[in-house]
């Protein structure tokens, strides 16, 4: 059990791990300098986490980073007209990223790793092309419209092809994504980023 005293602490370790980060991109330090240390440190740790779990919608920064919501908005709204964040609409969620660092379908895809149902699929398809709605439905303890309605989802967004069974598209693309961010996910993802190297086929 954490102790009463204990929680700001812990709130300023984390800050303070993604503030280095964030202090290394140089366009954060344009900010508004009236601010007190430690709400440019607020916006250095957003800016860093940012850079570490992109494609985060804003009550996963807020919550992680153990921010208000007030603070979270101006500061994401500072780093944004900065040109040091960037977001995309995802249904009802904004995600944010590094401005310039990913193109378009890099975020759509993304936007939907972020969510485990989607993500656990593609994994997944990764590892077993061949497996059909009903594996997937087994494999991640969900039903199978669920699996049906996400794949719908990722084919319209093309994450995924549904001509003859499931097949990912862009797969070098989510491998890549997936190995970079692991840690940023969940253990299956970490998993999965230890295995990769097999998926990978190299011809010289």
């Amino acid at each position: 059990m954490v102790q009463p005293g204990n929680v700001d602490e812990n709130k300023r370790a984390t800050l303070r791990r993604f503030a280095v980060l964030g202090a290394a991109t140089p366009l954060t330090k344009l900010a508004d300098g009236n601010h007190s240390g430690e709400r440019s440190e607020a916006r250095d740790a957003i800016a860093g986490y940012v850079t570490t779990t992109p494609g985060a919608h804003f009550s996963k920064v807020r919550d992680d980073l153990q921010l208000g919501t007030g603070e979270t908005q101006h500061h994401l709204r500072q780093l944004v007209e900065l040109g040091v964040v960037e977001s995309h609409r995802d249904g009802d969620y904004r995600r944010f990223f590094p401005a310039g660092k990913f193109s378009a379908f890099e975020q759509v895809a993304l936007s939907y790793l972020r969510r485990d149902t989607p993500r656990g699929m593609l994994i997944e398809l990764l590892r077993t092309p061949d497996a059909t709605g009903g594996d997937l439905a087994a494999a991640l303890d969900v039903s199978r419209p669920t699996v049906s309605k996400y794949a719908a989802d990722l084919d319209e967004k093309g994450l995924l092809s549904r001509e003859d069974g499931y097949a990912v598209r862009h797969p070098e693309t989510l491998i890549t994504l997936l190995v970079r961010y692991a840690d940023s996910f969940d253990a299956n993802a970490e998993q999965f980023a230890g295995e990769a190297a097999n998926l990978i086929s190299f011809d010289p």
